[in-house]
């Protein structure tokens, strides 16, 4: 029978070195010729075997020959021929030993068939991948598979290549990279956001210096004997539209009402009583005292505070909005996951690593669950942030025409024009007011006037706020909310989102369902958000997290905002009785009139002043409401 050649050798077979004419021991010797297999030649007459034809003494052969009664063979090392008999039962045992090796060999094949369940008989690809991801120090993978006895969540019936501190180190990863993932995800919107807060922001305050600029030249050009003096207020205004814009407490009323109450002295002192000196500061503190009784201006601050408050409320309340939705984002890319939530994304993506499946990408089902499971309360925000950006897209629909903000604050030195045009109109009426309350003019040495603006600071900016420019606050917002539409589901699909594009494995390819590689995921997959969770196969996930609740609150509350349907912790009530002249009526609602929906004067109506304290914002306003 030829010789049968093994196809591998067993790795744990122990081999001891041959030498000639000496049978090797251990381990499964491979048949074929050598000097302890050789087929014997001839054999020695004996028991069951007859002689050789020609078998006799040759020369030197036999006793007493030249050899000294060995043969020529023999002193050469030949093997002594043995009896036949000897030899057919050697024969027997040799097809024997044969049968054996055949079975043995049929017996490795099976086992190395059956190793693709197996853990591979190395941990070198574990190894790598946990060198590469630097997951810890190498040492503390185990070069072969081994029992897992001390693992808690990547247990299996195989050897495993992970150890406990694997499976720590294994769980830490799992976390960050859900979070990576989430963090990947949410970039584009998150800097679609700040982006677009930061480019209104930096709008808002260009519009802030042109309309000082604006203000100042007016001054310079139409009234340059008192455009020094009245440059500090003018700038002090600007200021106090700038704190209110970006979140300051502060009210439209108490600002736009400083600023007519400052100027009006230095419009006494130039344009309405001028003379060969200056009044005095205390006669200049008279006037402004007075000037809400007096009325110089007529109904010029009011229709300043009407506007003011259309336009930079709803502009405040934007960029306040918008960096809400920047820490939404925030919070809930470093949302931090449960101990139940943990151990499920340790599962789905390394306990396949502990048994060498170290390319293996869990199935869509089983990864949805996980992820569903985990990001159920993500999924609680979804309705409200909709809401959110509807809101954002009415308001930004809003902010245009004649109470946009960039209408506003580039034609209020069209309002102070008129309301210095208006003083000069009632100058003796005001005069005679001013001589009650505050009796003659007291005056003192007068200074040099002079106008130190520059009328060309500022001119090339103006273009970008041309009507047809692409740069204008209205296409800017009108831009933004055409890229902002598509995140309007962004927190209930984001589980979808990350299994279908990041995580799972795609149709068709064997997956890991938890605990072996399958072809299919045959669990049952829930759906998203809390109440859907309590079916999970998965994952255990409890009430909202009081993080989530704090989210969804605060969008509840700036989605009122930008609704103008907020419902606000307020100070006080302030109830006064209007009376019949509109100096009483300035006085109660603070130069409010029909324009700002406070009713008419002089109809003997009640108004209430609330005083608003936005408990998420931090700004006070107010808001005038009819009895």
């Amino acid at each position: 029978m030829p010789a049968l050649p093994l196809p591998f050798v067993f790795p744990s077979a122990a081999r001891t070195p041959r030498t000639p004419g000496v049978r090797g021991r251990a381990g499964i010797s491979p048949p074929g010729p050598g000097p302890d297999r050789a087929a014997p030649s001839r054999c020695r007459p004996g028991r069951g075997a007859p002689p050789r034809a020609g078998a006799g003494a040759g020369p030197g052969e036999g006793p007493g020959g030249a050899a000294g009664g060995a043969s020529p063979a023999a002193a050469l090392g030949a093997p002594r021929p043995r009896p036949c008999g000897s030899w057919r039962r050697s024969r027997a045992m040799g097809a024997k030993s044969l049968c054996l090796g055949v079975l043995t060999v049929a017996v490795l094949l099976l086992a190395a068939a059956s190793q693709g369940a197996e853990p591979p008989p190395s941990c070198e690809a574990v190894r790598k991948v946990f060198q590469l991801r630097r997951l810890g120090p190498l040492g503390g993978v185990p070069e072969f598979p081994r029992a897992g006895v001390d693992l808690q969540v990547c247990t299996s019936k195989n050897s495993t290549c992970c150890t406990k501190k694997m499976e720590e180190r294994y769980q830490i990863a799992a976390k960050q990279d859900i979070q990576q993932v989430l963090q990947t995800s949410s970039a584009t919107l998150k800097f679609l956001i700040s982006h677009n807060a930061a480019a209104f922001q930096e709008t808002f305050e260009m519009l802030i210096r042109l309309a000082e600029n604006y203000t100042s030249t007016l001054f310079c050009n139409a009234y340059r004997n008192m455009a020094a003096e009245a440059a500090v207020h003018v700038q002090e205004f600007f200021t106090d539209v700038g704190l209110f814009l970006f979140g300051t407490d502060a009210s439209t009323e108490e600002f736009v009402n400083r600023f007519f109450d400052t100027l009006f002295p230095v419009v006494y002192n130039h344009v309405i009583n001028p003379g060969p000196t200056d009044i005095s500061l205390e006669y200049a503190e008279c006037l402004r005292a007075a000037r809400r009784d007096i009325r110089p201006f007529g109904s010029i601050p009011r229709k300043a505070i009407g506007q003011m408050g259309r336009s930079l409320l709803p502009s405040r309340t934007l960029l306040q909005a918008l960096n809400l939705g920047v820490e939404v984002i925030n919070t809930t890319d470093h949302l931090p996951f449960s101990r139940e939530c943990s151990r499920a994304l340790l599962r789905m993506q390394y306990c396949p690593q502990c048994q060498g499946l170290t390319l293996s990408k869990p199935c869509l089902g089983y990864c949805l669950n996980i992820l569903r499971g985990c990001l159920a309360h993500l999924a609680e925000v979804d309705l409200h942030w909709q809401g959110y950006i509807q809101a954002l897209e009415e308001l930004s629909g809003a902010l245009s025409g004649a109470h946009s903000i960039e209408h506003v604050l580039l034609n209020f030195h069209s309002l102070v024009h008129n309301a210095l045009v208006q003083a000069g109109i009632n100058g003796p009426e005001v005069s005679e007011q001013v001589n009650k309350i505050c009796g003659p003019p007291v005056r003192k040495p007068k200074q040099s006037p002079g106008c130190s603006f520059d009328q060309n600071k500022d001119n090339q900016v103006l273009k970008m706020f041309s009507r047809d420019s692409e740069q204008t606050l209205t296409n800017r917002r009108k831009e933004f909310i055409r890229h902002l539409r598509p995140y309007r589901a962004f927190y209930g699909g984001l589980a979808d989102q990350l299994c279908a594009n990041e995580l799972a494995a795609a149709d068709g390819l064997p997956c890991w369902n938890g605990e072996d590689l399958v072809g299919s995921y045959t669990r049952r997959v829930v759906g998203s958000g809390i109440k859907a969770q309590s079916a999970n196969p998965e994952v255990k996930v409890k009430g909202t997290d009081p993080v989530i609740r704090q989210i969804i609150d605060k969008l509840k509350h700036v989605v009122q905002l930008l609704q103008g349907k907020s419902f606000p912790k307020y100070d006080k009530w302030d109830l006064q009785q209007t009376g019949s002249g509109g100096g009483v009526d300035e006085q109660i609602s603070g130069d409010c009139d029909d324009e700002d929906g406070c009713g008419g004067s002089g109809s003997g109506e009640f108004k209430r002043v609330l005083k608003i304290t936005d408990p998420y914002f931090h700004f006070t306003h107010k808001t005038f409401l009819r009895e």
